[in-house]
Protein backbone atom coordinates (compact mmCIF):
# COMPACT_ATOMS: atom_id res chain seq x y z
CA UNK A 1 0.00 0.00 0.00
CA UNK A 2 2.31 2.51 1.02
CA UNK A 3 4.46 2.18 -2.62
CA UNK A 4 0.73 2.59 -4.32
CA UNK A 5 0.97 5.98 -2.13
CA UNK A 6 4.40 7.12 -2.90
CA UNK A 7 3.73 6.41 -6.71
CA UNK A 8 0.68 8.62 -6.51
CA UNK A 9 2.61 11.24 -5.02
CA UNK A 10 5.14 10.82 -7.59
CA UNK A 11 3.41 11.01 -10.57
CA UNK A 12 0.75 12.83 -10.37
CA UNK A 13 3.50 15.97 -8.71
CA UNK A 14 4.49 15.28 -12.58
CA UNK A 15 0.55 15.06 -14.08
CA UNK A 16 0.17 18.30 -11.82
CA UNK A 17 2.63 20.42 -13.06
CA UNK A 18 1.94 19.48 -16.26
CA UNK A 19 -1.69 20.34 -15.96
CA UNK A 20 -0.62 23.67 -14.42
CA UNK A 21 1.87 24.86 -17.01
CA UNK A 22 -0.58 24.05 -19.95
CA UNK A 23 -2.81 26.05 -18.00
CA UNK A 24 -0.72 28.88 -17.92
CA UNK A 25 0.69 28.36 -21.00
CA UNK A 26 -2.85 28.89 -22.72
CA UNK A 27 -3.80 31.82 -20.37
CA UNK A 28 -0.77 34.09 -21.57
CA UNK A 29 -0.85 33.16 -25.47
CA UNK A 30 -4.48 33.99 -25.36
CA UNK A 31 -3.76 36.92 -23.81
CA UNK A 32 -1.48 37.86 -26.12
CA UNK A 33 -3.43 36.36 -29.35
CA UNK A 34 -0.75 34.53 -30.41
CA UNK A 35 -1.43 30.42 -31.82
CA UNK A 36 0.76 27.94 -31.85
CA UNK A 37 0.69 28.07 -35.51
CA UNK A 38 2.17 31.38 -35.74
CA UNK A 39 4.92 30.47 -33.52
CA UNK A 40 6.03 27.81 -35.55
CA UNK A 41 5.74 29.87 -38.85
CA UNK A 42 8.40 32.47 -37.32
CA UNK A 43 10.33 29.41 -36.23
CA UNK A 44 10.59 28.59 -39.91
CA UNK A 45 11.38 25.50 -41.76
CA UNK A 46 13.75 23.16 -39.93
CA UNK A 47 14.40 20.66 -42.75
CA UNK A 48 14.45 16.84 -42.33
CA UNK A 49 16.50 16.01 -39.30
CA UNK A 50 17.30 12.68 -37.41
CA UNK A 51 15.52 12.70 -34.17
CA UNK A 52 15.93 9.68 -31.47
CA UNK A 53 12.47 8.40 -29.63
CA UNK A 54 11.44 5.03 -27.39
CA UNK A 55 14.91 3.90 -27.90
CA UNK A 56 14.63 4.24 -32.50
CA UNK A 57 16.41 6.58 -34.23
CA UNK A 58 14.37 7.65 -37.48
CA UNK A 59 13.93 10.31 -39.67
CA UNK A 60 11.39 13.70 -39.39
CA UNK A 61 11.07 16.24 -42.06
CA UNK A 62 9.16 19.35 -42.33
CA UNK A 63 5.61 19.30 -43.76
Amino acid sequence: MWALFVATVYFGTFLVIGWVAKRVLDHWMAHRGVELSEVQRQAGRRGERTVFLLGVWRKEADP
